[in-house]
């Protein structure tokens, strides 16, 4: 099996920096494994690598949209998936835990464009008529009969030959996974996002996220709509800069949760003195198994 390094954990955990250590010493390349680094101009609000943090480390699927086109988490998959297949070593690096696991595990996306007129056939239906339809064509299916909108997904794939009962798990590994999380302590966490938070604002991220508002751009990740919002008055800087860090402290929280009961990863001390040594040792030993 193709074997993949995977670094992930919470912002201001030191990814980057583990990440170029471990990337100049097994010659890996970098896959970016953050949703909002995808999009160009969404530099320091997404505290994205700079040219010169890379020490001629390869980087892919940085800057590759435009912020006004969609990216979903199946164009992800497709695109981390081709460069598995070309990169002799790839490292997966970032904190958006769907993105990661679709690419490394088995997710099937059946055609993710949907028709657009088809929920509007069956407008006359309740959701009991709908589930009993569903059934006809998908009797072994497990969904809750009074969500609409999973219902009439689960009949349009139904109908068109692909029902969801029939769907592999979600938890098979496709590849030889090394998952790294690096865990920070919830009394250090906070700390650090603050003095990032400071240091992206002294950065430029408040003139960022104008220059996206001139565009006609609104951005729905932490940090963009709350300096938004106090950009439009709504909110003062200070009410901005605590909701982001009460934000992120929550997704610390959830991508922990979802790393550690979905992908089972080695857990490492962000904190600890010989973590890059501790980090070099599990890889190595990681790539010599057979």
């Amino acid at each position: 099996m193709k074997k993949i390094l995977v670094i992930v954990g919470p912002t201001g955990s030191g990814k980057t920096r583990l990440s170029i250590e471990l990337a100049k010493a097994f010659h890996a390349e970098i896959i970016n494994g953050d949703s909002v680094q995808v999009y160009k101009g969404l530099d320091i609000g997404s505290a994205k690598i700079k040219p010169l943090e890379m020490q001629g480390i390869k980087h892919h699927l940085l800057s590759i949209k435009d912020p006004k086109e969609p990216y979903s988490v199946y164009e992800f998959q497709q695109d981390s998936r081709r460069l598995f297949e070309t990169i002799d070593l790839p490292m997966i690096v970032g904190g958006t835990g769907l993105y990661i696991k679709a690419s490394l595990y088995d997710y099937e996306f059946i055609d993710p464009k949907r028709n657009d007129h088809f929920d509007d056939m069956y407008q006359s239906y309740s959701n009991d008529q709908l589930y009993e339809l569903l059934l006809n064509y998908d009797p072994l299916i497990k969904i809750d009969p009074q969500n609409r909108r999973r219902v009439l997904r689960a009949l349009e794939h139904a109908i068109n030959g692909t029902p969801r009962s029939k769907k592999h798990k979600k938890d098979h590994l496709l590849y030889d996974a090394c998952i790294i999380y690096l865990d920070l302590e919830r009394n250090l966490l906070e700390p650090r996002l603050r003095q990032r938070l400071d240091q992206q604002i002294e950065e430029g991220f408040i003139e960022e996220v104008q220059a996206l508002m001139d565009q006609g751009i609104s951005i729905n990740a932490i940090g963009y709509r709350e300096l938004e919002r106090y950009l439009k008055q709504e909110i003062s800087l200070a009410e901005a800069k605590e909701q982001i860090i009460q934000v992120s402290k929550k997704l610390a929280k959830k991508q922990k949760t979802f790393f550690k009961n979905q992908m089972h990863p080695i857990m490492l001390d962000a904190m600890s003195k010989t973590l890059i040594d501790d980090a070099i040792h599990i890889v190595s030993s990681f790539l010599k198994e057979v």
